[in-house]
């Protein structure tokens, strides 16, 4: 005899990306996002879907965008930026805040290396080890922001502050067209 499927049970809960997510923000003392954690029924790939599958401004969901920064002696790492959903990230900006020669996209597979995740389900934590993280300072105009839980299907709600901390990353201004780049030191928060 098989069993149906109970429609209320989060089909993603034991998925193995998001079960690092929640222990990430644990382990960050974001216990509250953690237990957060929520399960869609759509796939929420864009800053669009998740803002329309939880009825909040697209602002107020934290994008994580992976980039490629190339040293001025070739050697490349990974950029994680948790930009706001209403904007893009300048990768020129990028590369004066971080120092870095050169700052372009990353392809699925180099995400995927370096975060453990896939496109679509990047979170800002539960990676395989700490990334470099930018985090917009236009997220700091919502009391809640969401971000992806490792998985496409997955969000969980935090704050400006609860990402910076959690991730050990700085806060800046990344979008173009807003001044001079800029770092703030909310930024410097213990690394998880």
């Amino acid at each position: 005899m098989s069993r149906k499927p109970d429609p209320t049970s989060d089909p993603a809960a034991d998925h193995p990306s998001v079960a690092k997510v929640a222990a990430a923000l644990a382990e960050a003392g974001q216990a509250d996002s953690a237990r957060g954690i929520r399960f869609l029924p759509d796939a929420a790939r864009t800053a669009a879907q998740a803002a329309e599958a939880l009825g909040v401004p697209v602002g107020a969901i934290a994008n994580s965008l992976v980039f490629r920064m190339t040293a001025d002696d070739g050697t490349v790492a990974p950029l994680l930026v948790l930009t706001s959903g209403a904007h893009r990230a300048d990768t020129a900006t990028l590369a004066a805040l971080t120092g870095a020669r050169h700052v372009d996209r990353a392809d699925p597979d180099f995400v995927r290396a370096h975060t453990g995740h896939v496109i679509g389900g990047v979170a800002p934590v539960g990676h395989p080890s700490r990334i470099t993280t930018l985090v917009d300072e236009a997220l700091r105009a919502y009391d809640t922001v969401w971000a992806a839980a490792g998985h496409p299907h997955t969000v969980f709600p935090t704050t400006f502050t609860g990402l910076v901390t959690a991730t050990g990353g700085r806060a800046a201004t990344v979008a173009s067209g807003s001044g001079t780049p800029s770092v703030t030191d909310a930024g410097k928060a213990a690394p998880r």
